[in-house]
C-alpha cells in the first residue's frame, strides 16, 4: 500500500445498516464513544480494525474518517456501504468500486471555476489503486458483479431525473451517494490509502424513494 505496510484499518460506513454486517463477524468488541459517535475496535487476525458509522452527508463523514486516522491511528480506510446507480449497466446489489469521486453539489462557478472545484482542490480525488485492484481481483475470484468507475458525492439524496442526469454529463458519474468524496479528500491530505465500495440500491430508471429502503439492508450486506 504505498509502499506502507496496514497496520490499523478503519472501516467505515454512513449509516447502522452498513456497518451491522461487519459487527457480527466479531466475538470480542471494544466500544469507545467520542465526538457524539461509537466507534467499535477488534481483531482480525493479527489486524486490529475499527469500525464506525458516521451518520449521513459529507460533514459527518468527514468528522469520522478523520477521528478514525487521527485519534485512532488508522493507517488504512476502506468506506463500505449503498449507492444509487446511474450507469444503466449499474443493477440491484451490483458492486462499484471508485477510481476517483466528485462533490457535485460543490459550486461556486459564478466566480468562474468548474462545478466540484474550489481553489486548493480539485474537481476529482481518486483513490488508492492498488487497494482498487485488490478488491476487482477479489470480487472477480468469488464471483460477484463489479464495475470501476466515478462515484459523486453531494449532502442530498437525489431522486430528480434532471438532477441526475446533470451529475452524470457533468462528472460522466457512475453512481451517486453522500460520503465518497469527502472521505477521499480526509484521506488524500492525510496519505492514507483509501477505497470506497458501494452496493447499488436503487438505479437511474426507478423511484428512488420508493426502492431505497427496501434494497437497503441486503445491498449493505452485498458491500
Amino acid at each position: 500500500l504505498q509502499g506502507k505496510l496496514m497496520t490499523k484499518l478503519a472501516i467505515m460506513g454512513a449509516m447502522e445498516e452498513e456497518i451491522t454486517p461487519l459487527l457480527e463477524y466479531f466475538t470480542d468488541i471494544k466500544k469507545t464513544d467520542y465526538a457524539d459517535n461509537t466507534y467499535y475496535e477488534a481483531k482480525l487476525g493479527s489486524l486490529d480494525v475499527v469500525i464506525a458509522y458516521s451518520k449521513i452527508g459529507k460533514v459527518f463523514s468527514t468528522l469520522t474518517a478523520s477521528t478514525m486516522i487521527q485519534k485512532f491511528g488508522c493507517d488504512t480506510l476502506l468506506f463500505s456501504g449503498v449507492a444509487g446507480g446511474i450507469n444503466p449497466e449499474l443493477k440491484i446489489g451490483d458492486l462499484i468500486v471508485a477510481n476517483k469521486l466528485s462533490q457535485h453539489d460543490l459550486d461556486i462557478t459564478a466566480f468562474g471555476h468548474p462545478f466540484g472545484f474550489v481553489p486548493g482542490g480539485s474537481v476529482y480525488v481518486e483513490t488508492d489503486s492498488k487497494l482498487k485492484d485488490i478488491a476487482l481481483d477479489v470480487a472477480k475470484e468469488n464471483n460477484i458483479k463489479i464495475m470501476e468507475g466515478i462515484i459523486a458525492t453531494g449532502d442530498q439524496f437525489v431522486a430528480d431525473e434532471k438532477r441526475k442526469e446533470f451529475i452524470e454529463s457533468t462528472f460522466k458519474a457512475d453512481a451517486l451517494e453522500m460520503e465518497g468524496a469527502s472521505v477521499a479528500v480526509v484521506c488524500d491530505a492525510l496519505n492514507v490509502p483509501c477505497l470506497i465500495l458501494r452496493a447499488i440500491s436503487d438505479t437511474a430508471d426507478m423511484d428512488a424513494g420508493f426502492n431505497f429502503d427496501e434494497f437497503l439492508e441486503s445491498s449493505a450486506k452485498n458491500s
